[in-house]
This record gives C-alpha cells, structure tokens and sequence, in this order.
C-alpha cells in the first residue's frame, strides 16, 4: 500500500511531531516506572530491615528468656543444695520471691506467702531473750537504711505447735541487704536465712563441756594439769598448787620435769617420748616431786595424750596424786611384815631372806658369821614379874644387840627370847666374837624395870660361814648356830660355844631322841590361855598350847620344836598327845560349857589317826559337841588334798566345830571358807596390833568381821594387848578375844583353879 501525502495547507499533525509526542510520553512513563521502581525496592530493602531486626529482637528476646530460665534453674538449684534460704521483699513489705530453704526455715508454705506482706505471714519471730519481734521489722525494709547496707541479727522462729519460749525456737541467722531494680523498678529488700540451730546447739555442747571441764578440773581432789607438746604446764588446779606448796600462776609455763627429783627425770621424759611416737596412750609412774619448801612428796603421775581429729598430738591430761600416806602405809606394812612389832628387829623371815641373798654372794667363807642368843631364865621374869616386865626385857636386849653389831650384821628376833644376829665383815671370826662378848658385856648390868633391878644373861651359838656349814643354804647354817647354842646352854649357859662337825649329828640327832623319849617322860606340857566374850570379858574358853619342859633347856615354846617334831615325823603322835591332854581337862572342869581350842596343821591330818583319837577321847569322856574344836592354821590348807577335807567333814559332822586360824593372812580364805566346814575364823594378832592407830588394819578388821558374820560364823580376835583393841573389835562386830590383856597361857591346874561360870561356844553364832 502507498502512503498518501497530506494535502498542503491542510492541520494533519505530521508523523516527526507524533513521533516526538509518542516519545516524550514514553520518556516521562518511564521516568515514572523507574521512580516507582526504586521507591519499592526501597520499601522492600526497609521492610526486610526492619523484618531481619525483628528477628534479631525475636531472636534476642528468646535467647534472655532461656537465659533467664537458665538462671531461674540455677538459682532454684543453688537454693535446693544450700543451706541458706532467700527472701525477697518490696520496700512495702510484699514477699516477691521466697526460696524453699526459706519458706521451710520460716515454716510457711511457698506458694502461699508470694504476693503477701509480710505481717500476714504465720511467722512468730523471737529475740534471744525470748521476747517476741515484728517479722516486717526484722525481715522488710528499715526506714532511713539507704544504699547498700547489711544488717544481720540472732532472732528465734517459733514453728506451729513448738513450745514457747525462746531457749525453745529454732535459731536463724537473718541478713538484709536493701538492692537495687533494673529498668527503673523500685529497689527491694533482699534477706537470707541460716538456721544455725545445730552449730548452736554443738556450740553451746562444747562451751558446757569445756566449763564442766574446767570446773571440775579446779574442783578435783587430785592435782590436774594441762600440759603442751614440749612438757610445760599449760593450766593447773589448785589442788596440785596445793600439792607442790605453791600457787597455780608459778605453775603455767613451768617444766613437769623440773617438778621431780633428778633422778626420775630420765624415765619420765623416755615416757613422754613413748607418748608422742605412739608406742603407747597413757603412762603411770610413781616418783617424788619436790615441793616449793623443798620438803619432797611421792606422787602417782597419770598422762594421757590428747590427739587432734587428723590425729596429730596436741597435748597431754597430767593427774598428780598424792601417795605419800599409801606408800608409807605399804612401806609400814611391809616392814611389820619383816620385822617383829615388839623390838623392831627382822623377823625369821626377813632374817631368812637376808641370810640367803648373803650366801650367795662369792666369797663369803670367812666374811659371815651367823650368832644364835637365847636368854637364860627369862621364863622366870615372865612368871613372876608378869609378861609386862618380860616385854621391857626383851626390848632392853634388842637394844643390847643393835649396839653390840654396830651395823656390821643384821639382828633378828625369831620368836620369845631367841634372837639371832648375821655379822658380815672383813674378818668374820673376829667380828662374831667382839659382837658376841659385846653382848656379854651389854647384859652384865641388871636391867632396869620399874623400881626393879633385873639380872638378864644370854647363851649363845655362833656358825662360821665354812665350806660345809654353806652347802645347804640360810637353813644350814642356823641349824649349826642352834647347835652351837644347845651346847652351850647344855653347858652351863651364860657362855659363847662355837659350832664344830662333832655337833652336827649329836644336836640334831640328840633332840630327835629326847623329843621322842619327852612324849614317854611326860615332859610335853599343855598349857591354856583364856578367851573371853569380848562383851562382858566372862572366859567362854581356852586355846590348847604344847610346851616342852626341857630338863636343861628350860620350858620351850612350840617355834624350838615343832618344826623338828613335823620333819621327825613326829607330828601326828604329839598331835594325838594333846588331843588327849585337851579332853582329859574338859572332862575335869567344873564348868559343863567351856571349850578349849586345839592347834592342827595339815601335817597331822589326811592318815585319820589324829581324827581317831580325838573322836575316841570325846566319846571316853563323854563330852558334849563343841566343848573341842580344832584349829586349823590356814596356811596349812595351801596343799590340803582330799582326804583332808574329808577328815574335817568327819570330824564337822560329830560335832567338832571347825575354826580357820591366822584368818586374812593366806593365800585364798575365801575359798577355804567355801569348801570346808568351817564353823568360824581367829584373826590374826597381826591386824589387831595396829588397831586402833593403823586405819589400814581397821580397815581388814572391820572388813573381815563383815565377811565372817555374813557366813554367819564365830569370830575370835587374837593378840589382844589394850582395852582400846578390845572396845574397837567388839565395836566392830567381834565377838570373841584372846591376848595378854585377859592373861597368858597356864598350866592346867591353874587354870582349873580359876574357872568363872561361862557360856558356852555358838558354833554357828554370829
């Protein structure tokens, strides 16, 4: 198709000019697109900023909330395993949180106490002096406390149902501390709770115990110390000032060491180490301690050391008790155990040891002399002066002989007038023999007694420490100064002989023989000393007593005899001897109701002879039960066997009462008292010496009657010398005695002649 062309002069726009309007509106269409694009990118560039801050928001908001959470559990958690219970509280006293610890310390429930102000909680709040508080006051804000301060105080927390009272309530240590807000909220008041009940308690337990303690330790009747690691007094009583005659000041920081003599410091400290290194927990030792005033004390030192919980140690508990009085006692009971209570010479058996332990020393073959002294008619002093006048003798020769030895020798007396003396020298034969006309010399001048001038001489034997007189020990060499002593006697007496080998068969084997040929001679005596009832002192008896009347040697007592009697085998007979003397008395006494004791050893029991004889004399004579009752010494039970105590129950049964002589002085009474029939016991004359001065032997006394009366069993005293023994033991529960205070032993003729009406013996009496 051809275009046609415009006519000319006619307004038909030309195709330049549409061109041009076409495109004019395209450009400013254009334009406008693109503004409109650029706005929407723009708008989409804002919204999806503002979309990727909102997730960051959203994000941020997520991750404070787990956060939060996070914190919202550990605190639960912290607040589950501690101790401490949290309050929080508006300064208007609203609680806006409360822990379980706290809710429990308080004891409200928690969700019931969020949102609720303080003073509508169930809580009863009480000082330390039990007076009651107000919760707002102690747990919510204080006017006038601005910033950050801290208050904490004691209070008590009365639960539901508690008793009141504040010693009753649970104690709680309670801290404020007024805190800050976030955000501009207001500040609040944050308070923790500790529930200190139970240190408290332990608290309280340990000051108790450490005031016990020390009241106790100042109060104790011993002395008591506290001492550290390095052996110094720490703290002491005043018992133990007292006990070292200075005061407790002087005391603290002082060395226990320096306290002992020299001598003990050694063994103490080898103690002490023992302690510290763990060989051993405690010590006892007994040492002298020196006093301030320099005069010296024995003590029984106790320590004990104290460990810390790790077991490390710490210091030592010291106890210092006095034992002066005990170790005197002990040493006094000793000594009257080893010497004789009248003279204070050794005894037979201390002279026994003493001998011993000086023969088996080397060398003592011409260095040791043993001298035997026997006085000559002190019977006669005794008989007609009385036994008083005898005593003041005796005790006028041991003087004599104590100077005569001149600490060359020990002097003993062995029993009556025998005394012995064991001369240890450089020179024994010339020692022995200067003692031996030293004690001539002595007991030349009369003795005095009262306003009587008595004449006393002495026999004496004297054993040299030779090869054969040794071989057979302390035993040996007696036997040969006895010897030597019989000779003399034999040969005149007032003289010295020396022991020679002819003497060795002859003295021994002559007194064997007379012995015997004296059981045919009649010269074997029986003499009756008295026993009263110590109520009135009416003689309810006697106790039998074998004398010798040796036709040279003067009347003998049973220690010169019996033991040759009982080596010889002659026991038995002498004890059939007596028992028929004894039963021949009583079927002659006009009293129908005294008894007489006879003495028995277990060397005249077990073959059923002695048991026999005295049986048949009591049927012969028809004698009432209990008119004879046998003795036994009880250190003669020690070996009893069987037939012994069927011998006893024989003669128990036929009514012989049986007695237990030298009661307390054995080796088991208790169980002689249980398995033989004894009907009652004699005490000792060796307790009734010390009453009533010794408290030690008051103390047996009292204890042994006890024991007696509560078997229900006669009780007889022996060896009483003063009335003061005599009120003591009746006081006491002693119902029998017997002693030089109611007189000696008697013939019986004598004694027959002086019989008072009696009653007779309660064998099963208390």
């Amino acid at each position: 198709m051809t275009a046609q062309a415009a006519p000319p002069g006619s307004r038909t726009p030309s195709w330049a000019g549409v061109v041009d309007a076409v495109t004019t509106a395209d450009a400013t269409f254009g334009l406008v697109s693109l503004v409109i694009a650029v706005i929407a990118i723009l708008a989409l560039i804002a919204v999806l900023v503002l979309l990727g801050r909102q997730r960051r928001e959203v994000r941020r908001a997520n991750d404070l909330l787990d956060l939060s959470r996070e914190l919202r559990h550990r605190y639960d958690a912290l607040q589950a395993v501690t101790k401490e219970g949290v309050l929080v509280v508006s300064l208007g006293g609203s609680v806006l949180d409360i822990s379980e610890r706290a809710a429990a310390i308080l004891g409200v429930e928690h969700d019931a106490s969020v949102g609720r102000h303080l003073t509508d909680l169930p809580v009863v709040l009480v000082n330390e002096q039990g007076l009651s508080m107000n919760p707002a006051a102690v747990l919510g804000y204080r006017t006038g406390r601005a910033g950050y301060t801290v208050d904490s105080q004691l209070v008590g927390v009365l639960l539901p149902g508690a008793p009141g009272g504040g010693s009753q309530a649970r104690m709680v240590q309670v801290a404020s501390q007024l805190v800050a807000a976030a955000d501009g909220d207001a500040p609040a008041v944050l308070t923790t709770l500790v529930d200190v009940t139970g240190s408290r308690q332990v608290e309280a337990a340990l000051s108790r115990s450490e005031m016990q303690f020390r009241v106790a330790m100042e109060n104790a009747p011993i002395g008591m110390a506290l001492v550290d690691l390095d052996w110094h007094v720490v703290e002491a009583n005043a018992a133990l000032a007292e006990l070292l005659g200075t005061t407790v000041e002087a005391l603290r920081g002082y060395p226990m060491e320096a306290l002992g003599t020299p001598e003990s410091r050694a063994s103490e400290r080898l103690e002490v180490d023992r302690l510290l290194g763990g060989g051993q927990h405690r010590f006892s030792i007994e040492k002298r301690y020196q006093r301030a005033d320099d005069h010296l004390v024995w003590v029984v030192l106790d320590a004990a050391l104290v460990r810390t919980a790790a077991g490390e140690p710490d210091h030592f508990v010291v106890q210092v008790r006095d034992s002066t009085e005990s170790r005197l006692q002990a040493e006094m009971l000793t000594h009257r155990a080893m010497h004789d209570p009248l003279t204070g010479l050794a005894n037979r058996t201390l002279l026994q040891e003493v001998l011993q332990s000086v023969l088996e020393q080397p060398g003592v073959v011409d260095r040791v002399a043993v001298l035997a002294c026997d006085l000559d008619g002190f019977k006669e002093i005794n008989d007609r002066y009385g036994h008083a006048a005898g005593d003041e003798v005796l005790v006028h020769v041991a003087g004599v002989l104590r100077a005569a030895t001149a600490r060359r020798g020990t002097v003993a007396r062995l029993g009556g007038d025998e005394f012995v003396v064991v001369v240890q020298d450089v020179d024994g034969p010339k020692a022995v023999f200067e003692v031996a006309a030293a004690i001539h010399a002595g007991l030349a001048e009369p003795v005095r007694v009262a306003r009587r001038r008595l004449p006393v001489a002495a026999s004496i034997g004297i054993a040299l420490a030779e090869p054969d007189t040794i071989q057979g020990g302390a035993p040996t060499l007696l036997a040969a100064a006895d010897a030597a002593l019989y000779k003399a006697k034999a040969a005149g007496r007032g003289r010295t002989e020396v022991y020679d080998q002819s003497m060795a068969k002859s003295s021994s084997v002559d007194l064997l023989r007379e012995l015997s040929e004296a059981l045919d001679a009649d010269e074997l005596v029986v003499h009756y000393q008295p026993i009263v009832d110590l109520a009135d002192t009416r003689v309810v008896g006697y106790e039998a007593l074998v004398r010798w009347q040796h036709p040279y040697r003067g009347l003998l007592l049973p220690a010169a005899f019996l033991p040759l009697a009982q080596e010889a085998g002659l026991a038995v007979p002498l004890g059939q001897f007596v028992a028929t003397k004894v039963a021949e008395f009583v079927a002659s006494s006009p009293d129908r109701t005294t008894w007489v004791s006879v003495n028995v050893s277990a060397d005249q029991l077990g073959d059923g002879e002695f048991a026999t004889t005295l049986l048949a004399e009591i049927s012969r004579h028809r004698l009432m039960a209990g008119r004879i009752v046998v003795e036994l010494t009880e250190s003669s039970l020690v070996a009893s066997g069987t037939r012994i105590r069927h011998e006893l129950t024989q003669l128990s049964a036929a009514g012989v009462p049986i007695l237990l002589d030298d009661f307390g002085t054995g080796v088991s009474p208790l169980s002689y008292l249980r398995d033989l029939p004894v009907a009652g016991v004699k005490l000792d004359m060796s307790f009734t010496s010390g009453i009533p001065d010794d408290p030690t032997a008051g103390k047996v006394v009292r204890a042994l009657g006890a024991l007696a009366r509560e078997l229900a069993m006669v009780t007889i005293a022996e060896g009483i010398e003063h009335a003061e023994q005599a009120e003591y033991l009746h006081r006491n529960g002693w119902r029998y005695g017997q002693g030089w205070l109611y007189g000696g032993a008697q013939p019986a003729s004598a004694t027959l002649g002086a019989v008072p009406p009696t009653t007779g013996l309660a064998p099963r009496s208390a």
